[in-house]
C-alpha cells in the first residue's frame, strides 16, 4: 500500500505522462511515458516513429507500422543516450508495457512501474512481476 504523499506524486506524474502522450502522431493510440528518479524526471517518451522517419504510425489499412517505437522504449533509449541511469527509477506510463518493452524496463534497472490503463495482453505485467518490479495501477480519467 502506498502512502498518500506517494500517491499524489504518482498521480501527478501519470497526468504529465498523459499530456506527453498527446505529442504522439499515432492515430490508433497515443501513449506517454516518464522515467523519474530521486523526484526528478530523467527521461520522457511517447510512441512514434524513429528519428528521421515520417511521423505517420499507421499504414494504409490503419495497422501500426512495425518500426513504431513504444513510449517506454523511447524513454529508455533516451536515458541510455544521456549521462543518466534508470537504475532504481520509476516508469510512469499511460498504458502498461507489452512483453517486449517489459524486458527493456527490467534490463534498464527500473524498479517500479506506475500505469493508468492496461494493455490488451498482460504478459508484460506478468514478466515484470516475476522480475520483482513493483507494479502500481492507478486508473486516470483523461
Amino acid at each position: 500500500m502506498i502512502d498518500k504523499k506517494q500517491f499524489r506524486y504518482d498521480l501527478a506524474y501519470l497526468k504529465m505522462a498523459m499530456e506527453w502522450a498527446k505529442l504522439s502522431h499515432c492515430k490508433r493510440k497515443q501513449v506517454g511515458a516518464l522515467i523519474v528518479k530521486d523526484k526528478m524526471i530523467i527521461s520522457d517518451g511517447y510512441n512514434g516513429t524513429p528519428t528521421g522517419f515520417e511521423n505517420c504510425c499507421e499504414d494504409e489499412e490503419g495497422n501500426t507500422k512495425w518500426h513504431v517505437l513504444h513510449a517506454e522504449a523511447n524513454a529508455i533509449l533516451k536515458v541510455a543516450s544521456s549521462t543518466q541511469s534508470a537504475k532504481g527509477a520509476t516508469l510512469y506510463i499511460t498504458l502498461s508495457p507489452c512483453k517486449e518493452c517489459s524486458k527493456l524496463v527490467h534490463q534498464a534497472g527500473i524498479k517500479r512501474v506506475v500505469y493508468a490503463n492496461a494493455y490488451k495482453d498482460t504478459e508484460g505485467l506478468d514478466f515484470l512481476q516475476k522480475a520483482h518490479i513493483e507494479i502500481v495501477h492507478i486508473p486516470v480519467n483523461e
